[in-house]
């Protein structure tokens, strides 16, 4: 018998030509069973041609059958049980073979339930505890023996009865789910232990979780008749929607002399005013009890729920209902009228009951009117503001700047927000009518300076002329209580006369930073918004169309369409009769002026900058050229016109503005962006010197000087035509 049980389970084989002994699952060449051999599948096997070619933990990912089962537990140590039915899930999953074990938790049942056996693969019984369990072990009524356990089957999901039959599983019927003896009896006892007739249920849960949260709040007025003064107290009533329950609280004025206290009423259920007076406690309960023998039984009381409620005081409590404006309540014997309420509380019962009308009930009488507040006359001393700050508190403080001006309009990069005009002085002297002025306005804090141009041979020294600071307008009385008016950017224009301090200015000229920004911001400066100057010179000249028409055809003979500045000037004061600024006519010669089209000689440039830049010792070009390749994200050799220009600035090139704006100009592309390497190589003078231009001397312009500032173009002319289309349309 041994040898016959050693040849069963064993055989010859040979390796590498020696014989030894092979176990009987081993397969033969090609993977192909020997003879009379019958190999075992380690896992479940699927027919052909179901599901997909995919592996099976791929296919049947998140596919789990799931039957129900239950087995007996013996109880050795309790009379009152002597084993024990415990239902539970087994799970099997398709991926692997797994299997799982769930009890499910029964509510006071004492016994730790749950995970009883963790997922894992389950070998078969001895004497087969070399295999595991597959698909192939699961049906509907039937036993599994997991570790020693024994599980019966009694039924299944609809998605596990399709999957078995599709695998041609012949299905068992369902088996009975067997009932546990010691809780069906533990049931009998719970249930003789209730009453035939249930007690009666007040639920308030559904309200709180409802309405948990949510608050309505009405504005109160009380006439107090105890007072001595018969005021009103202002009181703010709480009704809360969770538990139908009330809180007042009560608004004190400021120095009303009242206690302030937390509560006007404390937070509970608000009955209506019973006309009989107030009941005992105890006398209104939500229930009513009947004594059924009294203590003759035993001396022991039996007592049961009188469902009729015999007996029983009803009393009414306030509801949402009850609450609307106007309404008055009694709150324990006091009038309180509702008001007024918020936005929440409208809303709700604009949502709720369909009320439209939330008219509230004036209950304060106006406020009376604040008095006007005056201040004494300015004394001389400091400024007018910082003597009005000491009139404004027992403790003086500084004045308040506008900050969010300054930082909007303070120099930022090539933005100075400065307006710089040229001025000279309104006189009959003959020493000072050829003097000339740079007026300067600061638009972050509206102060304003003055520079006298230094001319050579005058006699006068020139430079600083008036300290910046605010300046204010001329005729105003110096001892008032209204704060006086000053200077503002609106009030500086070309043309127009100003006083500062006894002395008389015609602005006669503007710098381009000045044209620009005032044109930038017409809406704040009328004399350069072209669409008012239009307006205002249509309104003066359309009676007249046809003779203007004529007079400017006259002005240009040669029917070249345009005219010179001057004769343009002289037509629009005539046709106006002087009404217009020079501004005015200055803002129109800008947009409808013909300009110079000049062109400079490229090496000449190079040339003038490569001389400054020597003079100035400047030779930082290799770092220049590594910042704009930075700069240069995309790597394509160019970069805008103004980033150019600003990190230029930023290596603080000694070479001016309008020159560094044309150089940059001759370097640009098709796309109006620089060719910064083919840049820098030309102001490179160490190795791309012009030598043709080495001698040189090119007049360099003084910063601070009025003329270097970087003029306009100059206009050849002024294209009427289009200005007379504009004010009385095309001519047919």
């Amino acid at each position: 018998i041994g040898k016959e049980k050693f040849h069963k389970s064993q055989h010859w084989g040979y390796c590498n030509n020696v014989a030894m002994l092979v176990g009987e699952d081993k397969p033969g060449i090609g993977g192909e069973p020997l003879p009379g051999q019958k190999l075992k599948p380690k896992y479940s096997v699927f027919p052909e041609g179901m599901g997909s070619v995919a592996p099976a933990w791929v296919a049947f990912d998140k596919q789990v059958l799931s039957f129900d089962a239950y087995f007996e537990e013996e109880v050795p140590d309790k009379n009152q049980e002597l084993y024990r039915i415990r239902h539970c899930k087994i799970y099997f999953y398709l991926e692997d073979d797994t299997i799982q074990v769930i009890e499910p938790q029964v509510k006071n049942s004492g016994i730790t339930q749950g995970t009883i056996v963790r997922r894992q693969r389950i070998p078969l019984p001895p004497p087969h505890e070399d295999q595991f369990y597959t698909i192939d072990h699961f049906n509907i009524n039937m036993e599994v023996i997991l570790y020693a356990r024994r599980y019966k089957i009694i039924d299944c999901d609809q998605f596990t009865k399709n999957f078995l039959r599709k695998m041609g599983v012949r299905l068992n019927p369902p088996a009975s789910r067997p009932d546990d003896p010691y809780t069906k009896e533990r049931q009998k006892m719970l249930d003789s232990m209730k009453p035939l007739r249930p007690y009666e249920r007040i639920d308030t849960l559904k309200q709180f979780l409802e309405h948990n949260g949510h608050v309505l709040r009405f504005f109160c007025v009380w006439d107090d008749p105890e007072s001595m003064f018969h005021d009103p107290r202002e009181l703010v009533l709480h009704y809360y929607l969770s538990d139908d329950t009330i809180d007042i609280k009560e608004i004190t004025p400021v120095n009303s002399g009242r206690d302030a206290v937390p509560l006007f009423l404390r937070r509970d259920k608000l009955p209506k005013y019973a006309p009989t007076g107030l009941y005992q406690p105890g006398t209104i309960t939500s229930r009513t009890v009947l004594n059924v023998f009294g203590k003759l039984v035993g001396n022991r009381g039996r007592y049961i729920l009188d469902n009729r409620k015999t007996g029983a005081v009803h009393q009414e409590f306030y509801r949402d209902s009850d609450l609307k404006i106007g309404a008055v309540i009694n709150v324990w014997g006091r009038k309180i009228i509702l008001c007024d309420c918020d936005e929440f509380t409208k809303e709700y019962y604009r949502t709720k009951y369909g009320i439209e009308d939330f008219t509230p009930v004036p209950y304060k009488a106006p406020p009376p009117p604040k008095p006007e507040k005056t201040f004494p006359p300015y004394t001389g001393f400091g400024s007018e503001e910082d003597s009005l700050c000491s009139c404004m508190g027992l403790l003086p403080k500084p004045p308040q700047k506008d900050f969010k001006k300054f930082m909007e309009k303070d120099r930022c990069g090539m933005e100075s927000n400065v307006l710089r005009f040229l001025a000279k002085l309104v006189t009959d002297s003959p020493i000072d009518k050829d003097r000339k002025f740079i007026i300067s306005y600061f638009l972050s804090d509206d102060t304003i300076s003055v520079f006298e141009h230094i001319q050579r041979n005058t006699g006068i020294r020139g430079g600083k002329f008036l300290e910046r600071g605010r300046i204010k307008k001329p005729g105003q009385e110096l001892f008032k209580s209204e704060p006086s008016e000053y200077f503002k950017a609106q009030d500086l224009f070309v043309g127009a006369r100003v006083c500062f301090h006894g002395h008389n200015f015609l602005l006669v000229d503007a710098d381009e930073y000045t044209f620009n920004y005032m044109e930038k911001h017409a809406n704040e400066f009328s004399v350069a918004d072209i669409g008012v100057i239009l307006k205002k010179l249509k309104d003066l000249a359309e009676p007249r169309s046809r003779e203007i028409r004529q007079v400017f055809a006259a002005t240009d003979p040669e029917h070249t369409k345009v005219i010179e500045y001057d004769p343009f000037r002289n037509l629009i004061l005539s046709i106006t009769d002087e009404a217009f600024s020079e501004h005015e006519i200055m803002t129109l010669r800008r947009c409808y002026g013909v300009r110079d089209e000049y062109e400079m000689d490229l090496h000449f440039l190079l040339a003038v900058a490569q001389e400054q830049l020597k003079k100035n010792s400047f030779e930082n070009f290799e770092q220049l050229s590594a910042v704009l390749t930075y700069n240069d994200r995309e790597k394509c050799g160019v970069l805008p016109h103004e980033m150019c220009r600003t990190i230029c600035k930023s290596f603080k090139l000694p070479v001016a503005d309008d020159d560094l704006q044309a150089l940059l100009t001759m370097f640009e592309d098709d796309h109006k962006q620089v060719e910064y390497k083919k840049f820098v190589d030309g102001l490179n003078w160490r190795e791309n010197q012009i030598p043709a231009f080495q001698t040189i001397k090119v007049p360099l312009k003084n910063e601070d000087n009025w003329s270097r500032q970087p003029p306009s173009l100059p206009v050849k002319g002024i294209k009427y035509l289009p200005l007379l289309d504009d004010l009385f349309g095309k001519e047919e």
